[in-house]
């Protein structure tokens, strides 16, 4: 618009005219600033109150205050001024330990044992016992139920001890799975020693979930 005006030694009324575009348009003042310093200040005090409240809570406390704001309104100014709690990331378990008991070499040397969880088509979860040689990866069981406790395992651990005999030793996880210990007897009975491994330690899991030569620590 200026250049028109110099340029062209035109009046601001005939500029407009020519370019169409409305005076008062040419004339406005942006009053952004002014208008927000009011808001700005007060959505900082209830942020710091209300730490934990997110923008609209606190637009609907502004609201309620009576102070004329609008969500999206609200929200430019709880950005600019980084009143967004920052997310914690959580975080990560790293295991540098040195593995501690060696790979099976042979068969029925070593069982790695865990719980498998699915849900089927109508929602309803299903748990999957899961034994797995850490040699040859041959699975013995796979038992599967809505609920399967350590009676149940302890059972099922008689049962292939009567078909198939049992390893040396068996390895679990130590979560509350396998913390009733009531299926140990049926392992102890048949001369089968056990193992557990700390889910804190990734690296170590046993053959039923990764490999065998991330092996569990004795108990």
């Amino acid at each position: 618009m200026s250049y028109v005006e110099v340029g062209y030694g035109m009046s601001e009324r005939h500029a407009c005219r020519l370019l169409g575009l409305g005076r008062s348009t040419h004339r406005y003042q942006a009053r952004k600033a002014e208008r927000d310093t009011a808001l700005r200040t007060r959505l900082k005090e209830l942020a710091a109150k209300r730490m934990r409240f997110g923008y609209r809570r606190l637009t609907a406390m502004l609201v309620r205050e009576g102070m004329t704001a609008n969500h999206k309104r609200v929200y430019r100014l709880y950005r600019e001024e980084g009143l967004a709690m920052r997310v914690r990331q959580r975080r990560r378990i790293r295991w540098n330990g040195a593995v501690t008991s060696h790979a099976a070499t042979r068969p029925n040397e070593r069982w790695s044992m865990d719980f498998v969880s699915d849900c089927v088509s109508t929602g309803k979860v299903i748990r999957m016992l899961t034994i797995v040689d850490d040699c040859t990866r041959e699975c013995p069981v796979i038992e599967v139920d809505t609920s399967l406790g350590g009676l149940r395992v302890r059972r099922v651990l008689d049962r292939i001890a009567s078909e198939h005999g049992l390893p040396e030793a068996i390895v679990v996880d130590t979560d509350r799975s396998f913390a009733d210990g009531l299926w140990r007897p049926g392992a102890n009975n048949a001369g089968c020693g056990w193992s557990s491994f700390s889910q804190a330690s990734p690296r170590r899991m046993p053959t039923s979930k990764a490999s065998t030569d991330d092996c569990a620590t004795n108990v």
